[in-house]
């Protein structure tokens, strides 16, 4: 018998969360984006863990 009063409030959360506009800082997005690019990128990172731990092929079969 609640199905009713349920469904109204999901579609009323859907509907706040579909309209919901938040601010963006777009300086503090800036700011983090610039520090992350001068760090080491992953692909260095999965490079690396790439060489420690593949096995050694051998030559002679």
């Amino acid at each position: 018998m609640g199905r009713g009063r349920q469904k109204a409030k999901h579609t009323k959360v859907a509907r706040e969360l579909k309209y919901f506009s938040p601010d963006t800082n777009y300086s503090a997005l800036e700011r983090e984006l610039a520090t992350n690019s001068s760090s080491k990128s992953d692909e260095d990172a999965w490079a690396e863990y790439a060489e420690k731990y593949t096995p050694a092929e051998d030559d002679e079969q």
